[in-house]
């Protein structure tokens, strides 16, 4: 079993080290929001990777993977659910970007939880790699097949939240330092848009 784990572990931190959706997404919004809103937003993110191992264990996965139609309306829904997030962004007050960052509400909190988990779910390239990833680690094909993807699934999600958490931490202590000024402001708020933006052609492309 660990003889399988431990090669698993470190293919799992180098692939979520790798730029993608995910650690871009908890890098600009804990630059905008501070270390708190990018920590909800990574547990959102890593919650959602326990819909995409039960996808695989359960065999959906390949459903989804033979199915064009399929694959491609969850794309779509995940990149418009993101150009969703970008307008929202352009429409609102430059004051929200100015608020104190250590006083996040449970509404706000929830609401970056949630974000990060429809945005993780809605990324079916995430189910079509775990599809192509897992089966190369299991120790043990002739056993409890499916408990053995919740393991390493729950592997990935521990190794991924403490990589989102470091960066959430460095970057918020990089936005003290950068963005002080009121101009600042602006620039995060279009920043954010640019993100959200240039995430949801990652996943369409």
């Amino acid at each position: 079993m660990f003889e399988q784990l431990i090669p698993f572990l470190i293919a799992s931190i180098l692939l979520t080290f790798s730029p993608g959706p995910d650690i871009i997404y908890v890098l600009s919004q804990s630059l905008v929001g501070g270390y708190k809103k990018g920590m909800l937003i990574a547990l959102g993110l890593v919650s959602g990777i326990i819909i995409h191992t039960s996808l695989v264990a359960f065999g959906v996965s390949l459903i989804i993977k033979n199915s064009e139609l399929l694959f491609w309306s969850i794309k779509i829904a995940g990149a418009l659910y993101l150009l969703f997030l970008a307008y929202k962004v352009y429409s609102s007050p430059p004051q929200s970007f100015s608020q104190d960052k250590t006083a996040v509400s449970k509404k706000l909190a929830f609401s970056d939880f949630k974000t990060g988990f429809i945005m993780n779910i809605l990324n079916p390239k995430v189910t079509i790699f775990f599809l192509a990833f897992f089966p190369g680690f299991l120790w043990d094909t002739e056993k409890d097949v499916m408990m053995q993807f919740y393991i390493l699934g729950g592997v990935f999600m521990l190794q991924a939240f403490i990589i989102f958490s470091l960066v959430a931490l460095l970057s918020d202590q990089l936005s003290k330092i950068l963005f002080k000024t009121s101009q600042s402001y602006s620039f995060l708020k279009w920043f954010q848009i640019f993100t959200f933006v240039a995430i949801a052609i990652l996943i369409l492309l």
